[in-house]
């Protein structure tokens, strides 16, 4: 025993040397981490020093037994630095914790020689380049998280080794290649999260291998095709999300039969078709169904009551509704839902009441959405009753009645949009009580009363719509001391008067007022100029008065400003010269003096002067007078004494040539003038000689269009004159003269940038005699809409640089430009005017490509008299005309909004609605409406997604911009499709009607300009 007891102990002074010497193995991997860290807010390293044993230093496990490095945990420290490679040389190593750090550079391949390693967690870094093939021979790994990092390329093929894997997240990265292949044979995985990467292709059928799964995520990753039906036969499936892909199909009518445990079921933003399914119900652990922006149709007839911890119920963006009696009665089903806190089902086809059972909700939901539908009824007082209610969005329905005062104890609401329906009563005062209030709309009703001053409780407002209201009275005061008001202030088209107060000065954080078509008084106050956030300022059709104040030159940010039908005096003022104005209306005043001809004035389609006749000067295109020469003088000035005795003499003489030429053009024209042109031009000062020489003797070179009433000509009336369009009138057809003098009327009294600009007229008679008229407008180089959508090579000689197609982003523009003429024809209009012709070749485009409506020949006021009713025939062009102008009704708003969907389906598809194809009772507007949603997209103008296409890469798929863009593109044409579609219904009552039209474009339009 002796010698053993000497024995034991030299043994251990062998193997003591091995033990230290692999103890400053990691002592040394250590300190090299620690070397590759360059910031340490924490001061988490500053233990990690020669005072202390490494195993006790922060962030450091090690084993009893070897006193060896087993888990490094440095999460959530702030650390910033790389990675060093010698952490692979903490051969122990059985956990790396390094997540919400900022680790960069690579992946150090070294990490494969921890072969004891079980979870490598790299999540919220900023790592990059590729996963390293080393990782496989860690193949005891169970957890290998890397979401939220950088990384790029594919996982490699070698990780089908990490037989033992459970969880894998690589999500929020850049991986490509599609979803990989291997993952089908990790048997063992229990979790999938590959969300926000751009993988494309298609998803595997083989994952349907993986029994033990029960959370997979591939949302945003550009997948296309279907979920494979095995992956509905993963019983134990808890998480199934493939949010914003590209996938298709229907869903199973069983789906909740055969994945009964089901807590989050979320494929919104793709191209699913079809009803959802009934089975739904059987999922009783539903926490979140998020099936928005898809293509489902039919009723909702999912049974709710056994969901006692549904969140979210996500379905708008589809098309659903069946236009049951029952179909809004799953709201009742959702009672028992205690733990809702989203229900959002707008942008549906939702039609009938809202049920009062509304009201009975869980009293945690915070967001309630209907918006978008077609319910009507009155808004349930019940909903008052949702006390955390912080979203309440219920516009673009048919409600009527008064606004419940329920809504009153909803202290947390902080959007609140009721507009767009019918409420009526008195404004709603209980709303000033809602101090959290951040947004309120209540735009487009039939609401009266005076706007309470209580408003002003409403600290955080933000954005104020009341446009489109009965409202009376004063502007209270108390809302220009809302400071929050950062975004929109309209209150636009109501009946609001009295002047504007000093106290608008105080909204410097406001970059939209509105307040046209008013009767407000007074003159434009000067502390206006403190609202220097201000971009859109509109004022126009009220009774302001005096000039417009020089404090405005402090708007350095406005790029809309429209001033237009008050009674503004004085001249333009020279500091609109200096501002960054996108358009400028100071149309139909009392101003007066030279027009400027700088900053926004050289541009004569951004600005508007028309209705002050006591201007000008400007730009020659404009057509004023020139100014006199003491209106150039300056005050004070002296003219040589020659001059003072000079004028007098030659006003004289000027005077009495002008009342000789004036009698002798009268008694000429009484003379020659037919009985039925009794029509008088005020400003005919063009000559039939003029226009001769202009048009190179009306010669085949200078015609750049015919119609039956008349032709146009392209010409320049003085050398240093621009271009002109010349519409001479074939009056020897019968109607042409009619139709010069519906043109005339309709334009001497209509001005908008979206209409065609008139610049004067000739009624005179030709070298033989023959009566000869002719119309003088503002030439547009672009030409007609027509050669654009359907050019040939005859017309593409014609447009200088035309493109061979419009882009999309050019045809939404001018569908926008149109739809906003027709809405300020129909309803802007002190007469409404109804075109009665809207077709491509109709639509002229300026310079800019903006778009402006021509030829008024049949044009319509309102009301119509008895003779103007369609008993004279069908009016306008075929297929473009209303269908119920085809069997004698009366010519409608309506009318032209049909032409104008059929106009918006035409920009889309590129097909005529006289297209060869439409027989046998097809026409375009159901072609379009069979192809939506799924095949929408085939119908379209090729050339409109060739981009898109070339961008696709099967092998690859598509990157994360290109997939948005083609997702956005789909959404944006979708919203076109629908708006074509709602404009050109058969039936007169089911079109939209213009407000809506205008909106719908503007939202399409931002949906486009954000791609």
């Amino acid at each position: 025993m002796a010698y053993l007891s000497i024995f034991i102990p030299a043994i251990a002074l062998l193997l003591c040397p091995v033990t230290l010497a692999r103890n400053h193995t990691d002592h040394l991997a250590l300190l090299a981490i620690k070397s590759t860290i360059t910031q340490d807010p924490q001061n988490v390293l500053d233990s990690w020093n020669a005072s202390l044993h490494f195993c006790h230093w922060k962030g450091v496990t090690c084993g009893r037994r070897h006193r060896r490095v087993t888990k490094l945990d440095l999460g959530s420290r702030g650390i910033v630095g790389s990675l060093s490679p010698q952490i692979g040389n903490l051969s122990f190593l059985r956990v790396i914790i390094l997540e919400n750090n900022t680790f960069k550079d690579a992946i150090p391949p070294q990490l494969g020689n921890l072969f004891r390693l079980q979870k490598l967690i790299l999540t919220y870094n900023s790592l990059e380049g590729e996963v390293p093939a080393s990782l496989s021979n860690c193949t005891r790994l169970d957890d290998l998280r890397l979401a939220y990092n950088k990384l790029v390329g594919k996982l490699p093929q070698q990780l089908s080794s990490l037989v033992n894997l459970m969880i894998i997240s690589f999500n929020d990265n850049d991986f490509t290649g599609g979803i990989p292949s291997f993952l089908a044979n990790l048997t063992s995985l229990e979790a999938i999260s590959a969300a926000y990467n751009h993988l494309g292709g298609s998803i595997p059928h083989a994952l349907g291998q993986l029994h033990n799964l029960q959370q997979i995520g591939f949302a945003n990753n550009q997948l296309y095709g279907m979920i494979p039906p095995s992956l509905y036969n993963l019983t134990s499936l808890t998480v199934l999300s493939f949010t914003d892909n590209l996938i298709s199909g229907d869903l199973p009518k069983d789906i909740g039969l055969q994945l009964p445990n089901l807590e989050i079921f979320q494929i919104a933003g793709n191209k699913f078709t079809g009803t959802i399914p009934f089975s739904f119900s059987n999922c009783s652990n539903l926490v979140d169904l998020s099936l928005s922006e898809n293509g489902f149709t039919g009723k909702i007839s999912i049974n709710f009551s056994q969901m006692p911890n549904l969140w979210i119920l996500g379905l708008f963006g589809n098309s659903l509704g069946s236009s049951q009696p029952d179909e809004m009665h799953f709201i009742d089903s959702m009672i028992n839902c205690s733990s809702l806190d989203l229900l959002l089902v707008h942008d549906n086809k939702l039609r009938g009441v809202l049920p009062s059972s509304v009201g009975n909700l869980s009293s945690q939901v915070t967001a309630l959405s209907f918006a978008g539908n077609f319910i009507y009824g009155s808004l349930p007082s019940g909903i008052g009753n949702l006390v955390k209610l912080e979203r309440l969005l219920m516009r673009f329905n048919q409600f009527t009645g008064i606004i419940p005062s329920e809504l009153g104890n909803l202290q947390n609401l902080k959007l609140l949009y009721l507009d767009h329906n019918s409420f009526t009563g008195n404004f709603p005062d209980f709303i000033g009580n809602l101090s959290l209030l951040d947004e309120l709309r209540l735009s487009d009703n039939r609401l009266e009363g005076q706007i309470p001053p209580n408003l002003g409780n409403c600290r955080r407002l933000s954005s104020l719509h009341l446009s489109e209201n009965n409202l009376t009275g004063p502007i209270p005061i108390e809302l220009f001391q809302l400071s929050s008001l950062s975004m929109v202030l309209d209150l636009s088209q109501n009946h609001l008067v009295g002047p504007l107060p000093q106290d608008i000065g105080k909204l410097k954080g406001l970059t939209t007022l509105k307040m046209s078509q008013n009767h407000l008084v007074g003159t434009i106050p000067d502390a206006i100029g403190s609202c220097t956030s201000l971009e859109n300022l509109d004022m126009k059709a009220n009774s302001f008065q005096g000039p417009i104040p020089p404090t405005m030159s402090a708007l350095r940010g406005i790029r809309n400003l429209d001033l237009s039908s008050n009674n503004l005096s004085g001249q333009i003022p020279r500091f609109l010269e200096q501002l960054n104005l996108s358009s400028l209306n100071l149309s139909f005043n009392n101003l007066e003096g030279e027009v400027p001809m700088r900053g926004i004035f050289k541009n004569t389609s951004a600005f508007a002067i028309v209705g002050n006749s006591r201007l000008c000067g400007g730009l020659p295109e404009l057509g004023l007078p020139k100014c006199a020469m003491s209106a150039r003088l300056k005050k004070g000035s002296h003219m040589p004494h020659v001059i003072l005795v000079v004028i007098p003499i030659c006003s004289f003489l000027v005077i009495a040539i002008a009342l000789s030429f004036l009698f002798c053009w009268k008694r000429r024209k009484t003379q020659t003038l037919p009985t039925g042109a009794s029509f008088i031009e005020p400003f005919s000062r063009v000559s039939y000689g003029s226009i001769l020489k202009a048009t190179n003797e009306f010669s085949q070179q200078n015609l750049i269009g015919s119609g039956t009433f008349s032709e146009v000509y392209k010409g320049i009336l003085e050398p240093d004159d621009p271009m002109v369009a010349i519409k001479v009138l074939k009056l020897g057809n019968q109607g042409a003269l009619k139709s010069f003098m519906a043109e005339c009327e309709a334009l001497k009294n209509i001005r908008h940038r979206n209409l065609v600009k008139i610049i004067t007229s000739c009624s005179s008679v030709d070298f033989q005699g023959n009566d000869f008229k002719a119309l003088i407008y503002e030439f547009m180089p672009n030409g007609n809409l027509e050669r654009w959508l359907h050019p040939s090579s005859e017309q593409q000689t014609e447009i200088e640089d035309a493109p061979r197609r419009l882009s999309l982003h050019e045809r939404v523009t001018i569908a926008t430009d149109v739809a906003n003429a027709i809405h300020y024809l129909h309803q802007d209009c002190e007469v409404p005017i109804i075109h009665c012709d809207l077709k491509p070749s109709n639509i002229l485009l300026d310079s800019d490509m903006v778009a402006h409506i021509g030829d008024f020949g049949l044009a319509k006021f309102l009301p119509l008299k008895p003779h103007q009713s369609s008993s004279i025939g069908i009016r306008g062009t075929a297929g473009y005309a209303a269908p119920e102008y085809g069997v004698g009704n009366e010519m409608t708003k309506e009318g032209d909004i049909y032409s104008f969907g059929i106009l918006l389906l035409e920009m889309m598809t590129g097909r005529r609605p006289t297209d060869p194809i439409f027989q046998e009772g097809l026409n375009l507007h159901g072609y379009v409406k069979l192809a939506l949603p799924d095949g929408l997209m085939e119908i379209i103008e090729p050339t409109l997604l060739s981009i898109h296409m070339e961008a696709a890469n099967m092998n690859h798929g598509y990157s994360r911009d290109e997939a948005r863009k083609l997702k956005r593109l789909e959404e944006g044409m979708i919203s076109l499709a629908r708006i074509g579609l709602a404009c050109s219904m058969e039936s007169p009552t089911e079109r939209m009607n213009t407000s809506n039209m205008v909106h719908e474009l503007q939202r399409t339009y931002e949906i486009f300009h954000n791609n």
